[in-house]
């Protein structure tokens, strides 16, 4: 009795050194929900003592039943210390407690020490039963009741879902169908309810479907299902790309090669940049972009980032306030598309030359 004393309140100071003190412990204890834990531990520990006495008793009895009880009661003391360093640790994760005015790490504590208890509890309902000779009798009465009909097989849980018979001779009387081919008599087996209640379900689906797909037509066939969802993805396609255009920089900026957008790029040239570059990219102010010479850098990112943010030392304004990413990669097609032509009086080359 006193060493089962001694584990419970030794497993309670591992839980509360695990666990950590709470910053007002006694204002914490008046919390209803904390009385109401401490009540139901406290009625499980009055019923561990009471049944580890009657344990105990048996134990004088049975002595070398029990000889595993303490090495179990230290493994779970020696168990319960990790429960309680894991369940420290979810707590500190949870920034709300999960009881207000109780915190977290004594609201785990008292759950903790009622769980235990309750294990406590069914190890020793357990041994007592097996002290007392309670579960060898239970034992004992079902094999006499199986040996007492020995003519009625055990039934197992598949024989009854299948809805099996062992035949013998007397049985197959009982289902002879009365058609005998030399010799070999036909006996009544049919299939398992399982078996024949999934074929009438088949029957009713397939009655359904074709009613639905190919006499009434309220639903799509796989066909017609695949171009409505061709037809969504090419919507939603369209919107991505259009929601997506504005998200070109000079990073990822591709030489668009349509022709509607190199036409959108010259009416843009012709209209913004003709006057400092000429009206066939001669260049005027502005260099000529015909030829293999660039002073600012002639690949495509280089020309989306000159046109973007401008030369103002040169006089060249930044043209993103104006023109969208999509229309300035436009305009990028446009002057990709004239370079090497040749119009009148061309600006003589400045800058370096770039190979293509």
């Amino acid at each position: 009795m006193k060493r089962i004393l001694t584990l419970l309140f030794t497993l309670a100071a591992l839980q509360v050194s695990a666990a950590g003190a709470p910053p007002d412990p006694y204002g914490e204890l008046s919390h209803p929900v904390a009385i109401l834990l401490i009540a139901i531990a406290c009625g499980l520990l009055i019923a561990i003592v009471i049944l580890g006495h009657t344990v105990i008793g048996a134990i004088d009895i049975f002595r070398d039943r029990m000889k595993k009880l303490p090495l179990v009661l230290l493994l779970l003391a020696a168990g319960h210390g990790a429960f309680a360093q894991e369940a420290e640790q979810v707590a500190e994760k949870v920034s709300q407690p999960v009881v207000a005015g109780l915190t977290d790490s004594t609201f785990y504590m008292l759950l903790t020490v009622i769980g235990l208890e309750i294990l406590v509890l069914l190890f020793l309902l357990q041994a007592l039963r097996i002290l007392t000779g309670i579960t060898a009798a239970k034992k004992k009465k079902v094999k006499a009741a199986t040996e007492a009909k020995p003519g009625k097989p055990r039934v197992t849980l598949m024989e009854r879902l299948n809805q099996t018979k062992s035949l013998d001779a007397a049985s197959e009387e009982d289902v002879d169908m009365g058609h005998d081919y030399d010799g070999i008599r036909e006996l009544n087996n049919p299939t398992p309810p399982w078996w024949r209640w999934t074929f009438y379900i088949s029957i009713i689906f397939g009655v359904v479907y074709v009613w639905r797909f190919h006499i009434s037509e309220t639903a799509p066939l796989q066909l017609q299902e695949l171009a409505i969802e061709e037809e969504k993805a090419a919507i939603a396609k369209a919107e991505y790309m259009k929601n997506s255009a504005n998200n070109i920089d000079e990073n990822n900026v591709t030489l668009l090669a349509d022709a509607a957008d190199i036409e959108a790029g010259h009416k843009m040239f012709s209209t913004n940049c003709a006057a400092c570059h000429g009206p066939e990219g001669q260049g005027l102010v502005g260099p000529n972009l015909t030829d293999k010479f660039w002073v600012h850098g002639g690949k495509v990112g280089e020309i989306f980032s000159t046109i973007k943010y401008g030369v103002p030392e040169k006089g060249m304004k930044s043209w993103k306030e104006d023109f969208s990413p999509k229309q300035i990669a436009q305009l990028c097609a446009y002057i990709h598309s004239i370079k090497g032509t040749t119009p009148a009086n061309p600006k003589a080359p400045e800058g370096v030359e770039v190979a293509e």
